[in-house]
């Protein structure tokens, strides 16, 4: 069925619409961050800073504590990707490939996690953390989000593990591979784009993550950019200036990041949604 030109018209302003929407929000971060204090806060909306200025960029990252917040936010991201990966994919292999009692029990288990409100999970990770002496540390916040991000990784990979015809690995094994062989030598090659685009997925996460960050740690040496922006705000002062510029150095990995794998990371999504 061919579509009319005013409906592919209104179809775009719709598109443009939500984009926009989606949008607004960064650019006029963006904008503020430009912005000195005074023009910031007046009677009537600046929409332009007059003039513009890097100002707030250079205090925050020369003045403030946010490289090593961003160093910790990188490294505890990196960290709790390694575990999804390592752990996940194993797991995603085995729901999708073998059969076995409690399976499907399991696989509620994991839909269960991800509806379960993530502060009602901060008191007993605060004590477990405590107990085994993880707390304040970078690896005990990494363990914290893979709780709650691996069942989600698990999931997206087992669709991606789906759509790849069991019949390969039937195909390797009799060429002599074992079971695990066959997984890394013909199944995760075909789905090479699904797993980066899971993991870019799980680091994105981690890396806005707020909760567990400000409940977990209490040491500048393990905490993480979200906790440190939000630690700026003081009783009788906002620093809008330089929150905003914080706010926009910190999205701007995440923005890079995607712009590289975009590509790869719907390709992967794409593939992952349609079952061979």
């Amino acid at each position: 069925m061919h579509r009319s030109r005013g409906e592919k018209i209104l179809a775009y302003v719709i598109a443009l619409a939500f984009a926009f929407f989606a949008a607004f929000p960064v650019v006029w971060t963006f904008i503020t961050s430009l912005k000195q204090e005074k023009d910031i806060i007046t009677r009537s909306i600046r929409l332009l800073p007059d003039p513009a200025t890097l100002h707030n960029y250079v205090a925050i990252w020369t003045q403030s504590n946010l490289p090593p917040l961003m160093w910790n936010s990188a490294v505890t991201s990196f960290l709790t990707v390694l575990i999804c990966v390592g752990a996940g994919t194993l797991a995603a292999y085995s729901v999708s490939r073998y059969r076995y009692a409690g399976r499907n029990h399991m696989l509620l288990f994991f839909l269960l996690v991800r509806m379960f409100p993530l502060v009602l999970m901060v008191i007993p990770l605060f004590i477990i953390m405590r107990n085994i002496g993880l707390l304040d540390t970078r690896i005990g916040l990494a363990l914290a989000y893979t709780g709650f991000l691996l069942p989600i990784f698990i999931w997206m990979m087992k669709g991606f593990f789906d759509a790849i015809p069991s019949e390969l690995e039937e195909a390797a094994r009799i060429d002599g591979c074992t079971r695990l062989g066959g997984m890394v030598r013909v199944v995760l090659p075909l789905v090479k784009g699904g797993l980066f685009a899971c993991a870019v997925f799980i680091g994105i996460g981690a890396w806005n993550e707020y909760l567990f960050a400000l409940m977990l740690t209490t040491s500048g040496g393990s905490r993480t950019w979200p906790v440190g922006l939000q630690l700026m705000v003081g009783e009788f002062q906002l620093p809008w200036g330089a929150l905003a510029a914080g706010g926009m150095l910190s999205i701007l990995p995440v923005l890079v990041l995607f712009a590289l794998v975009q590509r790869s990371m719907v390709r992967g999504l794409a593939a992952g949604a349609v079952k061979g």
